[in-house]
């Protein structure tokens, strides 16, 4: 019985092959042929089909959609002018620009062939800034007058404001595909190339640096933006397996020590700068800075020196200053200050008490109505111009200080269109605010990209 069913197996085997061998055969070299064609063209193949791209980046901060950051914004558009790093205005959807009547009339020359992402071309009429106490002209499809009530200097940096149709359709690579929010803040944003619907980018926020990093190790992210160190739980993300860490100095954001100028004690300018000459010469949190602007910046006063850590000089100043002449005792003093800046406050604290001054440090959120020194930092404007921080009238003036030289300073720098000029008028201006003290600047914080290989 087994050799038959055998038999009868071998006879349908040989009758298969006698009857289909010939496309068995072709078969089998075609099926050859086929594969090593792909295996030889897949290389090229790869390069010439789409791809889908879609990188996932972790950001830091509460966002409405108002106020994105700029990591963001500059995806989605441009301005009629752009900013270099080193604060010099340049032209960017504008050719080119005139100022006339004594600084209050700014016409913007648009380069021809741009166009918004939904491929509409940029033209004087579909240009809406919105600006306050402003009257606009559009001449013709290629010309925008902005005519303002009185002259100022820093409209042209103004103007760098990318410009933005409703529907977020800006001027730039990239258009918003998606956007989640919580609330009225911005949750999640996905962003797609406008040449390549294939091509997104997803930003993604979070509350703490702590949350961001977790999300990194979860997967959630591939990339995070801003973080201000690079450990989990004292480890350090170099140690970690296809991961990649860069850092760079945050020269937009200044780390500062604000003094109360009217407080009883602070109020000394030569106990002001006591302190000052006792502040440490490095911080672990970032680039040591002594003036208010971007080492980068023409407006940055090269020929002033830097006040370093000086304990002589600064006890002299101390035993000269009002407080130490009426009373025996030096003043005890308080700094309230970010939490993510404790470590810098406990360092100041320490420098001081080798001069002789007891300091408190308290914790804080957000900058306080009442202090006597606080720690915490600010945006620094793209223009020099900073009025709204220093002049003596201003609500932002947290420091309550008060110099006729420095608002004069101020107000020159406003209305002055002259570059050469502007540049005097602002070295004068940090000449001037040094000698007075009514912060101290601390640092640029460095900032960590962390990145999947």
């Amino acid at each position: 019985m087994v050799v038959f069913r055998r038999r009868l197996i071998f006879w349908l085997i040989k009758a298969y092959i006698k009857k289909s061998g010939k496309t068995l055969i072709i078969s089998f070299f075609l099926g050859l042929f086929i594969f090593f064609a792909v295996a030889l063209g897949s290389k090229y193949f790869v390069k010439i089909l789409p791809i889908y791209k879609k990188n996932t980046i972790g950001i830091v901060g509460a966002y409405t959609q108002e106020n994105l950051p700029p990591l963001v914004v500059e995806k989605l558009s441009r301005g009629l002018t752009s900013i270099a790093k080193d604060g010099t205005v340049k032209p960017d959807i504008a050719s080119g620009w005139d100022i006339t009547n004594n600084g209050k009339t700014y016409t913007f020359h648009l380069k021809q062939n741009i166009h918004f992402s939904d491929k509409a071309e940029v033209t004087s009429d579909l240009i809406s800034y919105n600006f306050s106490d402003v009257a606009v002209e559009k001449p013709d499809k290629y010309t925008i007058v902005f005519k303002l009530k009185d002259a100022y200097a820093p409209f042209l940096t103004t103007a760098s404001r990318p410009l933005m149709r409703k529907g977020f359709i800006g001027v730039g690579d990239y258009q918003i595909e998606d956007i989640k929010l919580n609330g009225n803040y911005v949750q999640s944003l996905t962003l797609t190339s406008a040449k390549n619907r294939l091509d997104r980018m997803k930003f993604q926020f979070y509350p703490t640096d702590q949350a961001l990093k977790i999300a990194f190790l979860l997967g959630e992210v591939s990339e995070t933006s801003g973080l201000t160190d690079k450990n989990f739980k004292d480890i350090s993300f170099d140690n970690f397996s296809n991961t990649k860490v860069t850092q760079e100095s945050n020269y937009s954001r200044l780390v500062t020590l604000f003094f109360d100028t009217t407080d009883g004690a602070l109020s000394d300018k030569k106990l002001r700068l006591a302190l000052s000459y006792g502040i440490p010469d490095s911080f672990s949190g970032g680039q040591r800075a002594y003036l208010p602007y971007s080492p980068e910046s023409i407006f940055s006063n090269k020929d002033l020196v830097d006040k370093k850590q000086d304990y002589i000089h600064a006890k002299l100043l101390l035993s000269a200053s009002n407080t130490a002449s009426d009373s025996a005792e030096l003043p005890k003093l308080t700094i309230k200050t970010l939490r993510k800046y404790r470590p810098t406050a406990n360092n100041i604290a320490l420098a001081w008490k080798e001069m002789g001054i007891n300091t408190t440090i308290q914790d804080v959120d957000i900058v306080p109505d009442n202090f006597q020194i606080f720690l915490g930092d600010f945006y620094l404007p793209r223009d020099p111009d900073q009025y709204t921080l220093w002049h003596s009238a201003q609500k932002n003036n947290i420091t309550k200080y008060k110099n006729v030289r420095i608002d004069k300073l101020l107000e020159d720098g406003r209305k002055t269109v002259d570059l050469e000029e502007r540049k005097n008028l602002y070295a004068d201006f940090q000449k001037y605010l040094l000698d007075d003290v009514p912060a101290i600047f601390l640092y640029f914080p460095t900032e960590y990209q962390i990145k999947r290989k």
